[in-house]
C-alpha cells in the first residue's frame, strides 16, 4: 500500500510539473476559472477536480465541467498506467494542485467543506 501510495505521488509530482498541456482544456475555460477561482467562486477540491464554491453562471459552469472531463481523462490514463485507482491519481494531483494555490483561493477537503487558503 505504501509503495503505491509513493508511486501516485512520484506520477502527481512528474504531472505537477506539465499540468497546464496535460488537462484537456480550451483556453476560454481555463480563463473563464483562473477569474472565477481568484474571485472565490470556483475552488480546487481534495479529489483533484475543480468545484463550484458559490454562485456561478450556466457558462462558468460548464467551464468547470470541460476541465473537470479532461482531469477524469488524466485519472483514468493515470490509473490505467500505473495500476492505482483514477481517484488515487486525482487525490495525488489535487495535492500537487493544493500547493499552487494562491492566498486567498477556496479548497475543499475531502469530506469538508469549502476553506480559504
Amino acid at each position: 500500500m505504501i509503495r503505491k501510495t509513493m508511486t501516485v505521488l512520484a506520477i502527481a509530482a512528474a504531472m505537477g510539473a506539465v499540468a497546464a498541456p496535460v488537462f484537456a482544456q480550451s483556453a476560454a475555460a481555463k480563463a473563464a476559472v483562473d477569474s472565477a477561482k481568484a474571485a472565490g467562486t470556483v475552488g480546487e477540491q481534495a479529489d483533484g477536480f475543480l468545484g463550484i464554491v458559490s454562485g456561478g453562471d450556466a457558462d462558468l459552469r460548464a467551464a468547470v465541467a470541460e476541465i473537470n472531463t479532461g482531469r477524469a481523462a488524466v485519472y483514468k490514463d493515470t490509473a490505467a498506467k500505473t495500476g492505482v485507482t483514477a481517484d488515487a491519481a486525482g487525490q495525488a494531483t489535487a495535492k500537487q494542485l493544493y500547493s499552487r494555490l494562491a492566498a486567498g483561493q477556496y479548497w475543499k477537503p475531502l469530506g469538508g467543506g469549502w476553506v480559504k487558503k
